[in-house]
């Protein structure tokens, strides 16, 4: 069983739907419940949960920025040319605009964050499974 397997049933927000509108982007399964897209408000704010072993490609927030917050289970985070970084609940990560990037879950946990973003992202390759299974809490 994976670690933090009760974050499917919700950690602050609800899991929300199966992420099938951005499911290209990533490897393996994601979820979106999307708590706020008012076109009058220049951010959207979701909470997204990964099953273990999930990741989204590397991509660029382009005229914006990313702001996550950790609410659950374990992740990854990591800046292009930087080493990865390994999350737990109640860390911050603030992604600036044009920043190359890619977070997810660890291979064995569940992981949940609050996304705040602004402008839009520009989606690229997927992180490479040699790269994603080399990474060591």
């Amino acid at each position: 069983m994976a670690e933090n397997e009760n974050i499917k049933n919700g950690v602050i927000f609800n899991l929300g739907a199966k992420n099938d509108a951005l499911a290209q982007y990533f490897v393996g399964q994601s979820y979106l419940n999307t708590l706020v897209s008012d076109p009058e408000v220049n951010v959207t704010v979701g909470n997204v949960t990964f099953e273990p072993g999930c990741r989204n490609n590397w991509h660029i927030h382009r005229a914006g920025y990313q702001i996550l917050l950790v609410t659950g289970g374990t992740g990854w985070y990591q800046e292009e040319g930087k080493p990865a970084q390994y999350l737990v609940p109640g860390d911050v990560v603030v992604t600036h605009d044009g920043v190359k990037h890619w977070h997810g879950a660890t291979q064995d946990s569940w992981f949940s964050h609050i996304a705040i973003t602004a402008g839009a992202p520009e989606w690229l390759e997927p992180v490479s499974d040699e790269q994603y299974q080399s990474l060591k809490k």
